[in-house]
């Protein structure tokens, strides 16, 4: 059973959402702002579903801070029409972004592609899956443990992040549309003006070092998708 840290001002809204997500056979955790959140926030929380207007500690701060400690997979909950909050989620680290109001059936689809995306093997580190590797170049990723090494250094990636490059990593010299991307990836259909798969790529390079040869790992051709360089 997964366990769901809703985080979010609206007493109403997360009463029903409460009882949508205990339903489907989540259990639920609620806080009413960003610091209360912040204080419960636990090994044992699968997702966080994060606002972002609220008092106390708004939802970017408290993503923020969150990032500072913890690689718990986030689901931002933003007002729709508000770009920017979208962007400064995905730059801080948020795994996607659902703008409010949301049907039940989309939440629960997002909720479900984040859990399976960003799912660990188990504690057992003898597991062949989760000892399993896939190397290129100066990258070795470990897709069971959901763990990426780049020149023999542990790379702070979010479980999205560490998701799209496997994906770009099995296929070395190909162009990958944004398209297929955001559906086998992210598990939703690419919309409009999404910027999801872009700011996930810009984090991706900004944390990832410098290939010995300086050459851009990832290469990006507008309007066909992204290709990771070979040598």
């Amino acid at each position: 059973m997964s366990k769901i840290l809703l985080i979010d001002d609206d007493i109403e809204l997360t009463g029903l959402l409460r009882d949508l997500l205990e339903l489907e056979g989540y259990e639920v955790e609620i806080a009413n702002n960003g610091q209360q959140g912040l204080d419960q926030i636990n090994d044992e929380i699968d997702l966080v579903l994060l606002d972002v207007m609220m008092p106390v500690l708004n939802g970017m701060e408290t993503l923020r801070r969150l990032r500072d400690s913890w690689d718990t997979p986030v689901l931002m909950l933003t007002a729709k029409g508000e770009e920017i909050d979208r962007v400064m989620g995905l730059e801080l680290g948020a795994d996607d972004y659902l703008p409010k109001p949301f049907s039940d059936r989309e939440l629960l689809a997002r909720m479900r592609a984040i859990l399976r995306r960003t799912a660990k093997t188990g504690d057992d580190k003898r597991s062949e899956e989760a000892q399993e590797s896939i190397e290129y170049q100066d990258i070795v990723i470990f897709p069971g443990k959901m763990e990426v090494y780049c020149q023999h250094q542990l790379i702070d990636l979010t479980g999205t992040e560490t998701a799209l490059l496997t994906y770009l990593v099995r296929q070395p010299g190909s162009i990958v549309a944004k398209a297929d991307i955001s559906l086998n990836v992210l598990g939703k259909r690419l919309a409009p003006f999404d910027r999801a798969i872009d700011m996930h790529i810009s984090n991706i390079r900004k944390k990832l070092p410098e290939r010995e040869d300086s050459k851009p790992r990832i290469k990006t051709l507008r309007g066909r998708g992204y290709l990771l360089v070979e040598a």
